[in-house]
């Protein structure tokens, strides 16, 4: 499957803010938009202006980039989210945040979003007691996500490195498992974005 393997700090320059994609890195002198908060590129430096579209552009890429989730696959999740009761730009962060790599991340058992999507790629976890190994694999209330290797020391040490980082109230940690009480309301995802103008973006 395609994946992006370049430099993931340039998209938080890009966007304008930490989107948190390198884990520890973020957190230490190291990370790259704190010494270039500027756009990349030949340019960077000159871009002053935006239009409504461009605005709308930049809501959709921020998301998309935060979430670690390609091009189609987030078009695949407004269509679904469109489908559903309710108010789609919600309906679509929810689907966003129920994607198992994210539980993963959430619960602290990796560093960042893509170090989950390794681990679950690994087979290292397993819903309602079957193994898998699909990180866009989508859980639902009352889901049970079981940690498999308990011994490992890349687990050990997330979990160590995250143990001061507040945990989603709709989901209940266990010290090797985690029980999805709920799927989240708006007010409890804690991702800066205004997803209306991502609806707009798609509603054209």
């Amino acid at each position: 499957m395609a994946r992006y393997t370049g430099a993931v700090c340039r998209y938080c320059r890009r966007e304008g803010e930490k989107l948190f994609l390198k884990g520890d890195r973020c957190f230490s002198e190291k990370c790259a938009f704190q010494r270039r908060s500027y756009p990349p590129g030949q340019h960077g430096q000159g871009r002053k202006k935006s239009s409504e579209y461009g605005n709308q552009l930049r809501m959709k890429q921020k998301a998309k980039r935060y979430y670690g989730v390609l091009e189609s696959q987030f078009a695949k999740y407004f269509d679904m989210s469109a489908r559903q009761a309710g108010m789609t730009g919600e309906n679509l962060l929810r689907i966003l945040e129920s994607r198992l790599d994210n539980i993963v991340y959430r619960a602290g058992f990796a560093k960042s979003r893509k170090e989950s999507r390794q681990l679950v790629l690994h087979r290292h976890f397993a819903v309602n007691g079957k193994t898998v190994n699909i990180p866009s694999f989508l859980v639902k209330a009352g889901d049970v996500i079981t940690l498999r290797s308990i011994d490992s020391e890349k687990i050990k040490s997330s979990v160590e490195a995250n143990s001061a980082r507040p945990k989603p109230e709709w989901m209940t940690i266990e010290e090797n498992k985690v029980t999805i009480s709920r799927l989240p309301e708006r007010d409890e995802i804690d991702f800066n974005v205004e997803e209306q103008l991502i609806v707009e973006y798609y509603s054209k």
